[in-house]
């Protein structure tokens, strides 16, 4: 039975065709080829990329959140809300923990040119008391205490790169924030970059481990 598991979880990883995955493929196809037949050839792999990039990040990353809904997990069919809770309590802990970190320890910066107040000392303390957090938390879960550390630092590392990448997007384009939705503190997009990096890494070490 685990072997079927793990063979439906690669074609679905893969891009099975009943999957957002699949579909998605299938758009990243269909885009260049209406670019293509409109004959702008100006920028044209430049165009495609970001707007391919744009749905990977605000489509595909984002679904795997709302998609833990979906997995089917023995004797936690009432409680998979809770999957949600532990992804983005731990994340965004993470994130405000490695601030604070940062702000009392902070020497050594990761990235000047991208996010001046992200340090080694921030990014440690941080990610380990995150990680602690996230293992306190593991009743709300599937996993085992440990098991539960293993997963908050799997996506609080994700997380932590997420929040780079999308910094490095936003200094590309000339931008502070994403958005004015959240006074001052940008938009959806700002307050969730590191969930939409640890999101898809999250739902499919939880669908293979725990979902039958």
């Amino acid at each position: 039975m685990r072997f079927i598991n793990r063979e439906f979880y690669r074609f679905v990883f893969w891009g099975g065709v009943n999957t957002l995955a699949g579909y998605l493929v299938y758009v990243f196809l269909l885009l260049p080829v209406v670019a293509a037949l409109r004959g702008d050839t100006t920028n044209f792999m430049r165009r495609i990329g970001e707007v391919q990039w744009g749905l990977m990040i605000s489509v595909y990353c984002v679904s795997h959140a709302p998609a833990l809904l979906t997995l089917p997990i023995p004797g936690f069919a009432d409680r998979k809300l809770l999957l949600i809770a532990f992804l983005i309590l731990v994340v965004q802990s993470s994130d405000v923990l490695q601030y604070v970190w940062g702000k009392l320890l902070g020497r050594h910066q990761i990235a000047p040119s991208l996010s001046p107040s992200k340090t080694v000392e921030g990014f440690v303390g941080g990610v380990a008391s995150a990680t602690l957090l996230g293992a306190a938390l593991w009743w709300i879960t599937p996993f085992s205490p440990w098991q539960a550390a293993i997963m908050a630092l799997v996506i609080n590392l994700m997380g932590f790169c997420g929040g780079l990448v999308m910094s490095a997007i936003k200094r590309d384009r000339g931008v502070k924030d994403w958005g004015q939705m959240i006074e001052g503190h940008g938009g959806m997009l700002d307050r969730l970059d590191s969930v939409i990096f640890a999101a898809p890494i999250f739902f499919h070490l939880t669908r293979y481990w725990w979902a039958v």
